[in-house]
C-alpha cells in the first residue's frame, strides 16, 4: 500500500527504540493493541468498549495514599 518492505519497518523500529526507549515498548505496545481491538470492536457494532485504567504500576512505582 505504502510501499514498507521489511528494510523501512526496521528503520522505523529503530527510530522509535531511540525516541521512546526501550522500556517504554512494551507499554506503547499494549495501548496500541488496546486501541486497534477496541476499533475492531466498534467497527462490529459491539456497544460496550473497555476503556477501564490499568491498575498496575510500570517502574515499581508505589501509589501515595
Amino acid at each position: 500500500m505504502f510501499g514498507l518492505g521489511m528494510p523501512e519497518l526496521l528503520v522505523i523500529l529503530v527510530i522509535i527504540l531511540v525516541i521512546f526507549g526501550a522500556g517504554k515498548l512494551p507499554e506503547i505496545g499494549a495501548g496500541l493493541g488496546k486501541g486497534i481491538r477496541n476499533f475492531k470492536r466498534a467497527t462490529k457494532g459491539e456497544n460496550e468498549i473497555d476503556v477501564t485504567p490499568q491498575d498496575k504500576r510500570v517502574g515499581g512505582e508505589k501509589s501515595e495514599k
